[in-house]
Parts: C-alpha cells; sequence; structure tokens
C-alpha cells in the first residue's frame, strides 16, 4: 500500500512509473507501479509553486502540470522543464490530454469554457461554449469521436444538480 503524508492534487501514469504532484510543492515524486514503493529520483520545478493537476501525454512523453495561472510541461526523459503557457485572461483547472491535445478547464466561477490547445505548438485549437445551465465545470475529456464528456454543477432542471454530460462538435465554438 502507498502513503503519501501530503495533499495529493494530481496524478498520472506512463509505462511503470507514476507521476503525482503535491499542493504547495514544487517537486513531482516518482513512484514504481508494481511495488507502489518511491523511486530514488524526483523532479524538482524551480517556479512552480502550487500545482493542482498532471496529466502525461504518450505521444511526446511530456507531462503537463496544471497551477491557477501556468501550464508547465516537463520532459519524462531528462526531466527538463519549462513554463509551458500563462494566463490572465482564465485560469487553469483540471487537464485531459488525447493525441497531442491538451484539454484544461477553468477554476473561475461560473465558467462554461473548455480551452483545447495543440500540445506541439501551444497553439489554442478550439474553445468549447457549454450550455448556458452550466454553472462550474469540473472536468472534461475529448473521447475518441471527438465529442467531450464533462462534469459539471447545473443541468437544466435544476442550476444546483451535479452532472456527466456528452458534448458534441455543435457546441464548439472557434478561438475566441
Amino acid at each position: 500500500m502507498l502513503y503519501v503524508v501530503v495533499k495529493v492534487t494530481g496524478v498520472t501514469v506512463l509505462d511503470n512509473i507514476m507521476y503525482v504532484v503535491c499542493e504547495w510543492s514544487c517537486t513531482i515524486r516518482l513512484y514504481n507501479t508494481d511495488t507502489h514503493s518511491p523511486l530514488d529520483r524526483v523532479i524538482n520545478v524551480d517556479g512552480m509553486k502550487r500545482p493542482h493537476d498532471i496529466v502525461v501525454c504518450r505521444d511526446d512523453r511530456q507531462l503537463y502540470v496544471a497551477e491557477y495561472d501556468s501550464l508547465w510541461r516537463v520532459s519524462v526523459s531528462d526531466h527538463s522543464y519549462v513554463k509551458w503557457l500563462s494566463t490572465t485572461t482564465h485560469t487553469f483547472g483540471t487537464l485531459s490530454v488525447t493525441s497531442r491535445r491538451l484539454l484544461v478547464t477553468s477554476w473561475l466561477l461560473w465558467s462554461r469554457r473548455l480551452h483545447q490547445y495543440s500540445t506541439t505548438d501551444r497553439q489554442l485549437l478550439r474553445v468549447v461554449e457549454l450550455p448556458q445551465y452550466v454553472r462550474n465545470v469540473w472536468h472534461g475529456v475529448e473521447t475518441t469521436r471527438g465529442t467531450f464528456v464533462v462534469g459539471h454543477r447545473g443541468t437544466s432542471q435544476d442550476e444546483r444538480q451535479y452532472a456527466v454530460s456528452e458534448l458534441f462538435s455543435c457546441v464548439i465554438t472557434s478561438m475566441l
């Protein structure tokens, strides 16, 4: 059994290594997925202060770490890193990645948008506008069919109700 004695805010796995970020830490911890034991190495990301999610892109073998106003890109191979994106117009919340496309939720209250970025050139590919009744978006993933599955608060029946919805491409808008 694995015990980490701090608040874990994100976990992702590539090959047989689990990458873990914890609140108020600039360190990405590495664990063996077979034994659940910590590895002798960690990845220190100078400048990262409060990570709250992490994903790995299997295509480019890069970790993407979200902070409130920054996204970090960290190489699995050599542990080099760069502040990959910064924002002043929205926030970075939860992350998911599919075929070199990074999907990001916003933690701003009443945000009804998903932002999708290319992992190859950092370009904003599209903004997904959610229905008016959605009050908060908690997480989103892109399906292999090009639709989006989103966990959110607010339904057409009750703005306080929580739901998971699949959105189709008809709700996708161009860049802002």
